[in-house]
């Protein structure tokens, strides 16, 4: 055998001995990660990367393609922040690489609590306070007149503190459908 065959052999046998090197990870595995640190609606931006570690091993047709606890990159894809009364905050990542090979995956997605319930709370008891107060110091007028402070006054409050940002926590464990290897 000439060294160049013997080196060639060599290389081939060395790429299928070693995992992720060789072997591709094909379209519809599912890789679970544990991501590094937090990501919110509020702070984040369409293109931030993030980094994480695979849970557990991605096997393809019995062979090992990526272990447990490999490096994994991804980017945020779409981020909007809450808004004060309405329109919770939203988030969603994709891979972009496990392992050092460059893969493209499904999205996860997250969103952010309802204002619904915490405006109707905060506005409606003001209103009511309002009256109460309204009625106990000045009658049916009174009542009136105190429930519409009241009001906007939980208006105010609801406003101030309304904010409903998207977030996935560090050391969260999220799920991404591969959809093609790039």
């Amino acid at each position: 055998m000439t060294f160049r065959k013997c080196s060639t052999l060599s290389i081939m046998m060395a790429l299928m001995i070693v995992p992720g090197w060789g072997a591709a990870i094909p379209a519809g595995s599912h890789a679970t990660v544990r991501i590094n640190s937090e990501v919110s609606s509020g702070r984040a931006h369409a293109g931030d990367p993030w980094s994480g570690t695979l849970v557990k091993d991605l096997v393809a047709n019995g062979h090992t393609v990526a272990k447990a606890g490999s490096a994994v990159e991804g980017k945020v894809t779409y981020a909007k922040s809450s808004g004060r009364l309405h329109a919770p905050g939203q988030l969603a990542l994709r891979l972009s690489s496990i392992n050092g090979q460059k893969v493209s995956s499904s999205a996860v997605g997250r969103k952010g609590k309802s204002h619904t319930k915490s405006n109707a709370t905060k506005i409606g008891g003001g209103a009511g306070a309002g009256a109460l107060i309204g009625a106990l110091a000045g009658g049916g007028k009174g009542a009136a007149i105190g429930a519409g402070a009241g009001a906007a006054a939980g208006t105010g409050v609801a406003a101030a503190t309304g904010k409903m940002e998207a977030v996935i926590p560090a050391e969260s464990v999220l799920t991404f459908t591969i959809t093609a290897r790039r």
